[in-house]
């Protein structure tokens, strides 16, 4: 993506604190905000560890938000900005909702849906395509990313120990992806 203007990175430093949060309560650190006629209408940071409901991604928190106050039409003139490109499940969703727009920090190379593995916002005819703007402060949603995976997953089944795992501070290329892990 070009250079920011002030009120994207207003919006998406908005997104980082509630991927901040995220991280701070155990889950995957995503979060987002809904914006409407430059007001925030939607805050979203990913819930899928405490309510063990995998459809608890940011993007849908915060459309549940929106909704409570403002008509499912209002999302056509809304843009999301996220901290990490939005899965498959949440660019479909985003798709049939006819977002405006969506920005987002970094790549999701195992799970994105616009562009990076699928391109649901703008493949066939079924609902309107939406723009997709990507690498918005990228290396710092890489970095909220590295500091979750570095760490112990109390929840998962058999856990593996990562004592000498290291937090990854290079930044190599620039393909708008994360490359998480120290090799």
């Amino acid at each position: 993506m070009e250079q920011a203007t002030p009120e994207q990175y207003y919006f998406m430093e908005q997104a980082f604190e509630m991927a901040q949060k995220a991280l701070d309560t155990g889950e995957t650190p995503v979060g987002c905000v809904l914006v409407n006629e430059n007001k925030i209408v939607g805050y979203g940071m990913n819930d899928t560890n405490r309510s063990m409901n995998g459809t608890r991604h940011a993007e849908f928190i915060a459309i549940q938000e929106m909704l409570r106050s403002y008509p499912k039409s209002a999302l056509r003139s809304t843009d999301l900005y996220v901290t990490v490109e939005p899965c498959v499940m949440c660019a479909a969703a985003l798709r049939q909702y006819q977002i405006r727009s969506v920005y987002f920090g970094c790549g999701n190379e195992r799970f994105g849906g616009t562009g990076s593995i699928l391109s649901l916002h703008s493949d066939f005819a079924i609902d309107p395509p939406y723009p997709v703007y990507g690498g918005l402060q990228r290396n710092e949603a890489i970095m909220l990313l590295r500091r979750f995976y570095i760490q112990e997953n109390e929840k998962a089944p058999k856990p593996r120990p990562k004592k000498h795992r290291e937090l990854n501070t290079r930044f190599d290329g620039d393909s708008g992806s994360a490359n998480l892990m120290a090799e």
